[in-house]
């Protein structure tokens, strides 16, 4: 039995990732939090920015509705709907306007055809199937050592597992764009002041870090595949 199956050591390839990921949560969800208690001056809530905003750029094909996930707030290209978790839907704190904005950024990409957004969702059902399906088919792979299946599953694990890192890489200039596009949405069109905005950068900030640990977590994932990959032909 290969002598990883006790002792792996290329898992330490992965633990910056990770402690970047576990930073990057908890900087989010304290962020948040922290902002969510301050409300903004203006007295606008989520929804109403989300609607307003999509109303003014000529976009009334999509909807804002509200979900019960916290933090789970997202844009759906394919069924053209803003959702906004409770307490950014009702809530008229900065961290809910800036949330608001950010997703109805996302809505404004879709409309006018911005390519990475695009392109990521023509990816979807690859990263998808490749981040559910990549392991157990390598492990698989690894369990059947040295043969020409175990190599090919190996091999066909680690190109399935490509196209999520791929998905990861692609979704970072579309959250960098849309909460570009929320902090120009926000102070120009009146919904927050300006001297709220450092406030709604730092929450758009902090979720943004989320995005590089994600993806920082992703490429040293594949790194690892591909040395345990090697480590099979030696």
């Amino acid at each position: 039995m290969p002598f990883y199956f006790y002792y792996d050591p290329t898992y330490i390839i992965v633990i910056p990732a990770l402690l970047l990921a576990i930073y990057a949560q908890a900087k989010v969800q304290g962020t948040f939090n922290r902002y969510m208690r301050v409300r903004s001056k203006t007295g606008f809530t989520g929804s109403q920015v989300a609607q307003s905003i999509l109303r003014s750029n000529g976009i009334h094909d999509v909807g804002v509705e509200p979900i019960n996930t916290p933090l789970g707030d997202h844009f759906d290209p394919r069924s053209k709907k803003v959702r906004l978790s409770p307490a950014v839907y009702r809530g008229s704190s900065i961290a809910a306007l800036a949330v608001a904005a950010h997703e109805s950024g996302h809505a404004m990409q879709d409309k006018q055809g911005y390519a990475p957004l695009a392109f990521r969702q023509a990816i979807l059902p690859v990263a998808n199937f490749g981040s559910h399906m990549a392991f157990p088919l390598f492990i698989l792979g690894m369990l059947m050592g040295y043969d020409k299946t175990g190599q090919f599953l190996m091999s066909l694990g680690i190109w399935l597992f490509a196209g999520a890192v791929l998905f990861q890489l692609v979704t970072l200039p579309v959250e960098f764009n849309a909460s570009k596009r929320a902090l120009t949405l926000l102070a120009d069109g009146g919904y927050i002041t300006q001297d709220e905005l450092p406030a709604a950068r730092q929450v758009l900030q902090a979720a943004a870090l989320t995005y590089v640990a994600a993806s920082a977590t992703a490429i040293t994932q594949l790194l690892r595949l591909l040395i345990l990959r090697g480590s099979q032909r030696d």
